[in-house]
């Protein structure tokens, strides 16, 4: 009688605590403290007297209604970006030529350009008429600022640029013959065989790049290095050269490539303002007349560092990109 009065008062006084610990706000952690096996223990001789070893003691959470299977979410199919290009975006191009030619800049950037460069087969090709042209650095020279090691001419800034838009689903054709090696004076005549070929067999290519880089010296013969500031970076400048029907070559649809050459340096300039120098018309053709979608890039310069010379053609790979699915 005794020990039952003693259980009874004990689960008064418990009560009365717990209903205490509510209105402090511990009652979350008092609860968690209950749910414990050495409380249920204590509880259970309180209510009967009955000594429980608390490893006896497991507790089974009450069953959850099942929630209903949710179906994942549809993802969006990515949209194709066709560019527009309005006249208006023509005043801030210019040329340079060493002949007279008046050029109708906004007609040529609204001309729609027609291509898509994502599918199955090849629609770039980059080759290299002086594959061993080279920068300032430590590498072994096969002659001034040239070398046959392709970790360091144009071989390494085609396979950048290459890497880059494969990345975005544009099929490359990476051509790395030394076009200008043994013979340099042979090097436009290699080059363009090589570009008659890929053309027969991959009638899918759409656009033929001809990487270079230009050369600056001053009287003395020493270099300059022209460099160009953005975000942060130091980049060698581009230069898109674009040869014509001028020096008296058949090329008679060298304004299509023209057209082509207005719209990627607005694309570049978008990603890298300053980054472009003034577009460069030629009299001479350059193999240009194989292709409309055909273009030599000069990607700096001797006096310019190889890394320079990739973070630029980095920018030049994004601006393809950017018109991969053409223009309206």
């Amino acid at each position: 009688m005794e020990q039952k009065v003693l259980r009874i008062s004990t689960v008064v006084l418990v009560c009365s605590l717990l209903l205490r610990l509510m209105s402090t706000g511990v009652f979350a952690d008092l609860f968690q403290f209950s749910l414990s096996s050495n409380t249920a223990a204590w509880m259970i001789f309180l209510q009967t007297g009955r000594l429980v070893r608390p490893a006896e003691i497991i507790f089974h959470p009450s069953p959850q209604a099942p929630t209903e299977p949710t179906e994942p979410e549809a993802s969006q199919p990515i949209e194709e970006s066709v560019l527009t290009f309005s006249p208006d975006l023509a005043e801030g191009l210019a040329l340079t030529c060493s002949f007279s030619y008046s050029a109708d800049l906004p007609t040529l950037l609204s001309k729609p350009l027609s291509w898509e460069l994502t599918g199955d087969a090849p629609t770039v090709l980059i080759l290299h008429s002086h594959a061993s042209e080279s920068f300032a650095g430590d590498y072994e020279e096969t002659s001034a600022y040239h070398t046959t090691d392709t970790s360091q001419n144009m071989v390494s800034i085609g396979k950048h640029v290459a890497d880059r838009l494969e990345e975005a689903g544009i099929k490359v054709l990476h051509d790395t013959t030394l076009h200008d090696t043994p013979s340099y004076n042979a090097a436009y005549g290699n080059s363009r065989q090589s570009a008659a070929d890929y053309l027969a067999q991959y009638p899918s290519i759409r656009l033929i790049l001809d990487l270079h880089r230009d050369s600056f010296e001053d009287e003395e013969g020493n270099q300059i290095v022209q460099t160009v500031f953005s975000e942060g970076e130091v980049l060698a400048p581009v230069m898109l050269v674009v040869g014509t029907n001028y020096g008296g070559l058949e090329h008679p649809n060298w304004q299509e490539n023209l057209a082509l050459a207005l719209k990627l340096q607005i694309q570049m300039e978008s990603l890298r303002p300053g980054i472009c120098r003034k577009i460069n018309l030629r009299s001479q053709r350059f193999n240009q007349d194989l292709s409309t979608g055909a273009l030599l890039v000069e990607v700096g310069a001797s006096g310019n560092s190889h890394a320079q010379a990739l973070k630029s053609a980095d920018v030049l790979a994004d601006a393809i990109v950017s018109l991969a699915h053409g223009s309206r």
